[in-house]
């Protein structure tokens, strides 16, 4: 996995009265995309994921949209995001956005089923270690999830392993924030 960059006659030239970002975006003549992605064997480029949408949990690289893509298996899940949230071991871990499909009779799902499915469908260090369920997730304009939002959401939560080495998580003080668990 690496970041891609591009260089060509048809990128823009920087950015319109902005010097500062037109310098972070180019390096020696190549746009930096913010993409991470890899090239197979073929020549195909496959993007995996923003780079400011990686998470580094204990030196492991996380696509979250790797994690998103077990979520929206499982058949209860109407919608996912996967950000970073805060863990005293492992640095970063990741916690899941999830919207439940309405109209479901019969069918609930828990933190604990989720978390268990993805324990099942992907390795482990890749599983979300908290799932906060929403009626909606935030989105812009045009419909986008506003992975921003939920990161500084994640932010007031931590993971913490007590002497058992069961998982824990606290919830330090947001009030707008619902979570059904």
């Amino acid at each position: 996995m690496g970041e891609i960059v591009i260089k060509g006659s048809s990128l823009m030239k920087g950015y319109l009265k902005n010097p500062k970002a037109t310098s972070d975006a180019f390096k020696h003549g190549w746009l930096n995309t913010g993409d991470i992605g890899v090239i197979h064997p073929d020549g195909y480029v496959e993007i995996k994921d923003r780079s400011k949408d990686i998470i580094i949990s204990g030196g492991e690289n996380i696509s979250s949209i790797e994690v998103e893509k077990v979520l929206y298996m499982y058949q209860e899940v109407l919608e996912a995001a996967v950000v970073a949230m805060p863990h005293p071991l492992w640095g970063e871990t990741p916690c899941a956005f999830v919207v439940l499909k309405k109209g479901e009779e019969g069918l609930v799902t828990s933190e604990g089923d989720l978390i268990k499915y993805c324990r099942e469908n992907m390795p482990h260090f890749m599983c979300p270690k908290k799932v906060v369920f929403f009626q909606e997730l935030p989105k812009n304009s045009n419909g986008k999830i506003l992975k921003s939002k939920l990161r500084d959401i994640a932010k007031a939560l931590v993971v913490r392993e007590d002497d058992a080495g069961s998982k824990k998580v606290h919830q330090r003080s947001i009030e707008h924030v619902s979570s059904r668990l």
